[in-house]
């Protein structure tokens, strides 16, 4: 673990910083930065390369350098603003899914509206957004941002930094893309990853297969009993994935493993899923089996965006961005953790438009500086309601 600091916490932002009623142009200059810069979360010296150009945008932005905090050879970049304790977290990660080369056959660009490039929507506009939101603050005390580098692998490096940095906050702002129509994310689903080993005997399968214990089929009985562990009633799916059994056709296997994907809407599925998983037994004689693995991110349930989801929904009212909806997805973030510690979390703040991950992604232009607009009053409205609750808690001790 090294952790670089290129910037005290409560160093002052060296130049004005751009509003969110900025021309696009800016907002597509900073974007075309990030985009073109290659960032496959697998490799370390891409994010490193990724890192450098998010930490010169982002000091452009915001006046100072990031601290660059470096977790298991990778880089992660934060910003403090303030002496004080953070009390809005604004959580991002700049890694892709997209190999490098991927600018090839995907170049960066813009056409009628739509901007498009590998990692554009998921989620390099929101670490813009993000930037250019906290800029047009007239005091950012109390913001920290921090963008991370491998959440496209899970988080492995990140996640206790993502909770430190979460812990005793107002609120976690997740700048990952919306939801279909640009719909926030209230709800995600928590994740549970399993592997399951199956242990038997070869033998010949010509010869004398009965002297085998047969991994191949004790691993389709387990398959069968895991599949039947979900609950659509309460949105629970448990997915049987890759399958692997046996060495040569005129052998009996000896061994198998197949993984489990676990999706749940709540910790209580999650707690009665993983207690089946481990319970479960084998079916023929002598076969053995191993269960590894376990919960990988808590759920994001609704109740801990709600009140954010209302603040947010009134605030785009009053700016005349009109009502918005809201999305419960399967898939997970970093915002599962900063909720699964206890603090309030709305995600989906990021970009509109769609394909997360697919030839088609892309970022609806006209809505970058709407976003950028509903993020800064989001944050204003949340740190003034912060500094009133600390006003009253001060003149209660005095009295």
């Amino acid at each position: 673990m090294g952790n670089e600091t290129s910037a005290p916490r409560d160093a002052p932002r060296e130049s004005a910083a751009a509003s969110p009623g900025e021309s696009v142009a800016e907002l597509l200059a900073d974007l075309e930065a990030l985009v073109t810069c290659e960032s496959p979360s697998a490799d370390l010296a891409a994010v490193a390369r990724s890192a450098d150009v998010v930490a010169a945008v982002g000091t452009r932005r915001l006046g100072f350098a990031p601290e660059r905090v470096v977790l298991d050879g990778r880089p992660h970049l934060r910003w403090r603003f303030g002496s004080g304790a953070n009390r809005v977290l604004l959580l991002g990660h700049h890694d892709t899914v997209w190999p490098t080369g991927s600018l090839a056959t995907h170049p960066f660009g813009v056409d009628d509206g739509v901007l498009r490039g590998p990692g554009c929507f998921d989620m390099k506009a929101g670490v813009v957004i993000a930037f250019h939101a906290v800029a047009a603050l007239a005091d950012p005390s109390g913001v920290a941002i921090l963008v991370t580098g491998d959440e496209e692998l899970g988080s492995p490096s990140s996640r206790g930094l993502i909770e430190a940095e979460a812990a005793g906050c107002a609120a976690a702002l997740v700048l990952e893309a919306s939801a279909d129509g640009g719909a926030l994310k209230t709800e995600r689903k928590g994740i549970s990853l399993y592997q399951v080993t199956v242990r038997g005997r070869a033998s010949h399968a010509g010869l004398e297969p009965e002297l085998g214990v047969n991994a191949s089929i004790e691993a389709a009985h387990q398959v069968l009993a895991v599949s039947q562990l979900g609950d659509a009633s309460r949105g629970t799916t448990v997915t049987p994935t890759v399958l692997e059994s046996g060495t040569t056709t005129n052998t009996v296997p000896a061994a198998a493993t197949f993984a489990v994907d676990v999706r749940v809407r709540d910790t209580e599925e999650q707690d009665r899923v993983h207690a089946a998983m481990l319970a479960l037994q084998p079916v023929l004689a002598e076969a053995e089996l191993e269960i590894t693995g376990g919960p990988n991110r808590p759920p994001l349930e609704r109740s801990s965006a709600a009140d954010l989801f209302q603040r947010a929904t009134e605030l785009a009212v009053d700016l005349g961005l009109g009502p918005l909806d809201e999305a419960a997805v399967g898939g997970a973030s970093d915002g599962n953790f900063t909720a699964g510690i206890g603090t309030p979390t709305l995600d989906g703040l990021g970009a509109v438009g769609g394909g997360a991950h697919a030839d088609n992604e892309h970022v609806l232009v006209a809505e970058l500086p709407r976003r950028t607009a509903l993020l800064t009053a989001l944050i204003t409205d949340l740190l003034a309601d912060d500094q009133v609750s600390e006003r009253a808690t001060v003149g209660a001790d005095r009295s």
